[in-house]
């Protein structure tokens, strides 16, 4: 019985995972999914409203859904036609995220750390917090640069604007009948055409008529500032796929043109439906929208919306990184009890994490059409994957569950950061640039990128080295000298795939800008890692350093990798300055500190540790003698 334990376990896992791909419950008979699916173009990509709702919400609450009452959740889609077609139900959703004390004090409230207010409870303070933000705007000063009260005014103001816009997405905001509306303006547009042109031949016209058109005008016009998503399609792909316009922007041309456009009569007549509550009616205008889109040729641009919205539904990421928590848990259980069943329903549940890890990648690059890395989240996705690869090839080879936490303990901060880093918007966005070569992202990049997650899994194993030897005592000689073989191997594979990685940037760079090598930050940072490489392989070589030794340089080999995944983006300066996130700069500071602290308790001497009190103590800091001969593969 006990041999099938670890795959019932797994099992239960992976009927979870499987479990999210079967259809979204119908909320009040309205199959809202289809309508999440439909596409649009954003942010340069096209893209499903789900998509754009989703990153919204992240952006405004860190949330991908909406709470509601009773304990219930609103998914970004339902959220998202209800603040298009029923604003005055979407302004009482608590969705703006304000973190600062004294932010909230502007709202009359003294709760500390993070709140979430609705569009009603903000609105009456409005005028306050716009004159805080264009002071803050007025000063002129990076973000970087500003206080946390600052940052926190500026990201509420700018959800506010963005919330504005997503209500004026489809229609001006409080229209209760749109579909008439556009009516009224198509016949009014030949007499209010014709009165314009008379008025400006200085010839009689009906002022009336140039009035209405004047105010159909003023209000189109108002519209396609602000609307958010284009979503026009263009009425003839074959001249220009990418020619999409919002709504406002589109009723402005008709003026010319005298005829609406027909997608803009299909979503007003979804909108209608929607306000009055008619299910039926609001399943059969999506799917007539649906079938006018195939007509006119956009089907690319609809399946583009369906898979991305079974993508955002699957949320591989998210249920990888639940089971690889499971899976470190189990994985820790089994040093403190040793039962075998313990190390093998991790190693089950590695593999189930992995497994969606991969396909998540997979369907990732298939949505973008493009290598694994193209910004800093699918760097870390990417790193995190990777280490779970040699994660899962030393627990085959070594055993013992160092593979199993080492794996599931980088994947899950990876996934974190990466959830971190999503909070500023779309993931999926155009590449810079510099970056929008193909055959260099899936090369230099990949190359670079998987030297990054080598480098993390030998200091993750220097990490447990140190935690378990000095304040536990369960590290016994042999797993000890296991662990040093380990970190040895890792930084061979690091050092091979960081030097290849920096060759191939530096040709790429060489096409791009007309030159190898420029000293920039990023260069200079992935020439460090080279370069720690090779000192940590000679001292070693050299017999500089024993066992301990080799431990406390991969711990500060993290912070060589740290600094050159992020740090070196922070300085806000070179070529490479597109991924700037200067929210990560705390974070960053204190796994810096983090890691000095480890390597001084490394130094230690062996009386001080839990595991090694007894040991011989010649090796001392694990620093050995000049003459002395080290060989690796006996380490």
């Amino acid at each position: 019985m006990k041999r099938w334990i670890p795959w019932m376990v797994a099992g239960v896992f992976a009927i979870w995972i499987v479990a999210s791909l079967r259809p979204v419950k119908v909320r009040e008979g309205r199959d809202t999914a289809r309508f999440g699916e439909l596409p649009v173009l954003l942010n340069g990509r096209v893209q499903p409203f789900d998509s754009m709702a989703r990153n919204a919400l992240l952006s405004m609450s860190g949330k991908s859904a909406v709470r509601i009452e009773g304990g219930k959740k609103m998914t970004a889609t339902e959220w998202a036609l209800e603040a298009m077609f029923r604003p005055e139900e979407a302004n009482k959703r608590r969705i703006f995220r304000v973190q600062h004390p004294d932010v909230q004090g502007l709202f009359g409230t003294e709760k500390a750390g993070l709140e979430l207010y609705s569009m009603d409870q903000l609105r009456p303070e409005m005028e306050k917090l716009g004159e805080q933000a264009q002071r803050i705007a007025g000063t002129k000063k990076e973000d970087k640069t500003r206080t946390a009260y600052e940052k926190d005014v500026v990201h509420l103001y700018d959800s506010v604007v963005l919330f504005h816009r997503i209500k004026n997405s489809l229609q001006p905001e409080g229209t209760s009948d749109f579909a008439s509306e556009l009516n009224v303006y198509q016949e009014s547009i030949p007499a209010g055409v014709d009165a314009l042109q008379k008025s400006e031949a200085n010839q009689e016209y009906n002022k009336e008529n140039l009035q209405a058109m004047a105010g159909f005008f003023r209000r189109y016009q108002m519209l396609g500032r602000f609307a958010y998503p284009l979503a026009v399609p263009p009425l003839n792909p074959a001249k220009g796929r990418d020619d999409w316009k919002n709504v406002g922007n589109s009723l402005m041309e008709s003026m010319r043109s005298a005829e609406i456009h027909p997608a803009i009569r299909k979503l007003a007549a979804i909108s209608a439906a929607y306000r009055e509550s008619n299910a039926v009616q609001f399943n059969q205008t999506v799917a007539d929208y649906r079938h006018w889109l195939e007509s006119k040729n956009l089907v690319p641009e609809l399946k583009k919306g369906r898979h991305e919205y079974v993508f955002n539904q699957f949320e591989p990421f998210y249920k990888a990184m639940i089971v690889y928590v499971a899976a470190l848990l189990l994985g820790c259980i089994f040093w403190i009890n040793l039962s075998e069943p313990f190390r093998r329903t991790a190693f089950a549940l590695l593999l189930v994490a992995f497994v969606v890890h991969t396909v998540g990648l997979i369907y990732r690059m298939y949505l973008e059409g493009r290598p694994p890395v193209t910004n800093l989240y699918s760097s870390a996705i990417f790193v995190g994957w990777g280490s779970v690869a040699l994660g899962i090839i030393l627990e085959r080879i070594f055993r013992g569950a160092i593979g199993i936490v080492v794996a599931a303990g980088i994947a899950f901060v990876t996934l974190i950061i990466a959830h971190h880093l999503s909070l500023s918007g779309d993931t999926m966005e155009m590449l810079q640039a510099v970056l929008d070569t193909n055959i260099w992202l899936a090369t230099h990049v990949v190359v670079i990128t998987t030297g990054y997650a080598s480098m993390f899994v030998a200091g993750l194993l220097a990490f447990i080295y140190l935690v378990r030897g000095f304040f536990t005592k369960n590290l016994s000689i042999e797993t000890a000298k296991s662990l040093a073989r380990m970190v040895y191997g890792i930084v061979c594979f690091a050092t091979l795939f960081s030097f290849v990685g920096t060759i191939l940037g530096g040709i790429w760079a060489d096409q791009s800008w007309g030159r190898f090598w420029g000293w920039d930050p990023k260069e200079n940072g992935a020439l460090l890692i080279v370069i720690w490489c090779a000192i940590m392989l000679h001292a070693r070589w050299g017999g500089l350093v024993r066992e301990r030794g080799l431990m406390a340089m991969a711990l500060f080999g993290n912070i060589v990798t740290a600094f050159s995944w992020f740090g070196v983006n922070m300085l806000g300066v070179g070529l490479h300055n597109y991924g700037f996130m200067d929210a990560v700069f705390k974070w960053l500071m204190g796994f810096v500190v983090c890691q000095l602290l480890l390597i001084v308790l490394a130094c230690l001497p062996f009386r001080f540790w839990a595991s090694f009190k007894t040991r011989d103590q010649s090796e001392g800091s694990g620093i050995a003698s000049p003459g002395t001969t080290v060989v690796p593969a006996n380490a």
